[in-house]
């Protein structure tokens, strides 16, 4: 459990500063089924992680077999915005340091 919160807790933050990013680059966005259409049937990406964002948005992490990584924001009009794309995706579990241990 302890690590399952770990992991989600650091992913869920890289993902909140990823989402600050897009004030700083021009997004692109579409309704929501237009863009999980083409991640699945154009990257064969699936959801690997969500969590909640700011305003009643969404933050979902998308990803392939292949490596292919898409991270989006849904916001409460059905929109989605694609934050940041890239390769080499990998699924880790990594497991809390023992108290006490500086790691």
């Amino acid at each position: 459990m302890r690590t399952s919160f770990l992991k989600a807790t650091m992913g869920f933050g890289l993902m909140a500063l990823a989402a600050d990013q897009i004030s700083a680059q021009q997004a692109v966005c579409a309704p929501r089924e237009i863009v999980l259409h083409r991640l699945q049937d154009g990257y064969g990406e699936t959801r690997q992680a969500i969590g909640l964002g700011a305003n009643n948005s969404f933050v979902e992490w998308f990803a392939s077999e292949a490596g292919s990584w898409t991270l989006t924001m849904t916001f409460p009009d059905g929109s989605t915005c694609i934050l940041a794309a890239g390769q080499a995706f990998e699924n880790i579990a990594q497991t809390a340091p023992a108290p006490g241990d500086p790691a």
